[in-house]
């Protein structure tokens, strides 16, 4: 999965595989979490929202089942 290094918050790098709807989340600390089930849409506001680290907190974190890969 490509990923996209980003600054917001606690999280350094993004990436999404749309067919599988996987996000993939690289967090400070070299952390790497994998959410399944999450729709397009919500990947496209995590990456273009102002406050990332809220949206991730708020959005995505709890309401979808996670895989620690790292």
């Amino acid at each position: 999965m490509e990923m996209k290094k980003v600054n917001g918050g606690k999280l350094r790098a993004i990436g999404y595989d749309a067919s599988q709807r996987l996000l993939q989340v690289e967090l400070e600390g070299g952390s790497v979490l994998q959410y399944s089930g999450v729709p397009q849409d919500t990947y496209r506001r995590l990456a273009s929202s102002g406050a990332m680290a809220s949206f991730y907190r708020d959005n995505i974190e709890e309401e979808y089942t996670v895989r620690r890969l790292k």
